[in-house]
């Protein structure tokens, strides 16, 4: 697309997440970016928008993508030489007395570091440290959360050389778990006897396939324990047939109606091709590159007089064979999901499953219900006030309620739209477009804070320099096969640098005579776990996808280059202590840009469509104002016929 007095949008890539998300890889989902400088010229267009690195590939940094095909790869090892009973396993022996740490082993009932185990979702300030829990405002506390006041316990690998995939699958894990009430997040080898009765439900992440140099860190008596408690128990890809020998094989079959011990990721020598999972009645994509897949493990269920009917929750779909398998499975109080879901993820994704299927043991009673937000992307003070005027006036007879997401500063420091000549423009500035913005607001709009200048500095990051385009919280840049590559924070990232900003963007507003904007959303969703916990001091919540880095949940140093990306189908209250809004549907860009493919109208609605799987949804996408009204309505009317509410960004966390 050509803007009127500008280049072409070169929007950026995302994830998977979040996950992490286009270069990164940590074992988790991509984020789709969000729209890239609606505001970047004069013309009010920009490079195009963009997805938070990961959607379509891995959801994890550039360091986490590296290391998953050798992951996968160590992990298919294993599971042959144990198909083949030759996998060696050895009990983890650390020093006595010792605390967890990442990358080691923990005795059971040794003293546990309390910076490793985090009281994750519920309220933590976003000054505060890990662990640090406060009540969470009512206005932001997400519906099943304030209803159920249900608590989880999320559990995680942390051996090994790629233990820290571990650490960001647990964030994933626990920021869904979030949305129903307090999660406390912890390394399996710090668990003690009892544990699992204390909580509402318990999710383990099973990243580690123990064996040969990696001894079995898990506790005899998470073992034990989840086969005899009453408590929901959700196990999510490896160790399982640990428990089953931990217990009895026998033991095992007769409780949960199958054979750990006798289940493979590659039953015939491949994982196959699975591309969907079926759920629901949605067909889920689940699109992994070749040498990336680590499959999906195969269930040995068993039937006869004495063994429990084992459920099938959702089946895995073979492309190549059309052959069909279990890809969730129940029985008792044990929920298994055959993989973990959390790499590269998009909009229609089998992650989906997992989202819907944490109402089962947190919060069974749950009513379906399905909400829809839309918010109107990167206005600037060199916006049209037309084409605001009109987005406005169709959301308005439709009587949709609707964000608007404000950059209160536009500038061009190198002249990239205005011949060469520097140009800053405030919203103080440009009283139509504040006019334009007051006549939002009175006519169903909730005014939102997207970051100051939508910039950084006087340099490309990654394309022009200019408000709109370019990220301002982390570093970017385009390499030669055209993708967006994510460096880390600026240099100068801080608490202190950070605040300066984020106090610059509201007195921006208010010197406009602009109300303080109810909800933030990071421009492009990039920013250090600094810049998150600073926005969270200052405004009530944020409504995008976001990067989780590793160090957050240990207490170790956070560590910029591994994290993973994420989004949400409903509100959570995350690892940072923040309520997030939902944005899980992407956003309306016609043409392709960095190796992503246009997205219609068509493609917004199925996905819209595919999360009908979560039985308390919401279906929010992003629209920029000036590509008219026409693809805004056929995306309405078309989420709108699948039975979706629209709401405004305040209802999401009802």
């Amino acid at each position: 697309m050509r803007a009127r007095h500008s280049v072409r949008r070169r929007g950026i890539s995302r994830a998977s997440v979040a996950l992490s998300i286009a270069a990164a890889l940590l074992g988790g989902f991509a984020l789709s970016q969000e729209g890239a400088g609606a505001a970047g010229s004069p013309g009010g267009k920009g490079h195009a928008a963009h997805a938070l690195q990961g959607v379509g590939t891995a959801a994890l940094s550039g360091v986490g993508t590296k290391d998953l095909k050798a992951w996968q790869a160590a992990r298919l090892a294993n599971d042959r030489l144990r198909g083949r009973h030759k996998l060696v396993v050895r009990r983890a022996t650390p020093t006595p007395g010792t605390a967890p740490t990442p990358g080691t082993a923990a005795k059971p009932g040794a003293a546990v570091n309390p910076r490793t185990a985090v009281k994750s979702a519920v309220a933590t300030p976003a000054a505060a440290r890990p662990g640090a829990g406060s009540v969470v405002p009512a206005v932001a506390r997400p519906r099943a959360a304030a209803a159920s006041a249900a608590t989880a316990l999320v559990l995680y690998d942390t051996t090994g050389p790629y233990g820290y995939l571990g650490e960001l699958y647990a964030m994933a894990a626990a920021n869904l778990a979030g949305h129903f009430g307090t999660v406390t997040a912890k390394p399996v080898s710090a668990y003690t006897a009892g544990m699992v009765d204390q909580y509402t439900s318990t999710v383990y992440i099973g990243s580690t396939y123990y064996g040969g140099g990696v001894p079995d860190a898990v506790p005899a008596a998470f073992y034990r324990d989840a086969l005899a408690t009453t408590h929901p128990v959700t196990w999510i890809g490896d160790n399982i047939w640990g428990m089953a020998g931990a217990v009895g094989v026998d033991t095992f079959k007769q409780h949960y109606g199958w054979d750990p011990t006798n289940s493979f990721y590659a039953p015939g020598g491949s994982v196959g091709n699975i591309t969907r999972v079926s759920y629901k009645g949605q067909q889920l994509t689940r699109k992994i590159p070749a040498g990336y897949d680590g499959g999906v493990l195969y269930p040995a269920l068993v039937s006869g007089p004495g063994y429990p009917q084992v459920t099938r929750l959702a089946e895995a779909t073979d492309a190549n064979s059309g052959d069909t398998s279990p890809w969730a499975i129940r029985s008792g109080n044990l929920t298994y999901v055959g993989e973990i879901p959390f790499t590269y993820v998009s909009e229609s994704d089998r992650v989906i499953v997992f989202e819907d299927l944490l109402f089962d043991g947190l919060a069974p009673a749950t009513a379906e219900r399905h909400r829809a937000f839309v918010r109107l992307e990167d206005i600037s003070p060199k916006s049209s006030p037309g084409e605001l005027r009109a987005a406005a006036d169709y959301l308005y007879g439709q009587k949709i309620p609707y964000g608007i997401n404000v950059i209160p500063v536009y500038t061009d420091p190198k002249g990239v739209y205005n011949n060469g000549v520097p140009e800053t423009v405030t919203l103080a500035q440009a009283p139509q477009v504040v006019s334009a913005l007051k006549y939002m607001l009175a006519h169903g709009a909730v005014l939102m804070d997207h970051g100051y200048t939508h910039q950084y500095s006087n340099v490309n990051n990654p394309y022009s320099g200019v408000t709109g385009d370019d990220f301002e919280f982390f570093r970017a840049h385009v390499d030669a096969a055209d993708n967006v590559v994510y460096d880390g924070p600026p240099a100068e990232d801080s608490t202190v640098w950070a605040q300066s900003r984020v106090t610059s963007a509201l007195a921006g507003f208010a010197a406009a005579g602009l109300p303080k904007p109810a909800l933030w959303t990071t421009p492009h969703y990039a920013a250090s776990a600094t810049d998150y916990r600073v926005v969270g001091q200052n405004i009530p919540a944020r409504l995008e996808r976001s990067l989780y880095f590793a160090g957050t949940l240990s207490g170790a140093p956070v560590d910029a280059g591994r994290y993973i990306g994420q989004f949400f189908p409903y509100a959570v209250k995350d690892v940072y202590g923040t309520t997030v809004l939902p944005e899980n549907l992407g956003n309306y860009e016609p043409e392709p840009y960095n190796n992503h493919p246009a997205r219609l109208p068509a493609d917004l609605v199925a996905a819209a469509r595919a999360n009908l799987a979560v039985r308390d949804g919401v279906a929010s996408f992003f629209y920029h104002p000036y590509y008219g009204t026409t693809a805004l309505q056929q995306t309405v009317d078309g989420i709108r016929a699948l039975g979706y509410t629209f709401v405004g960004p305040g209802d999401l966390s009802q």
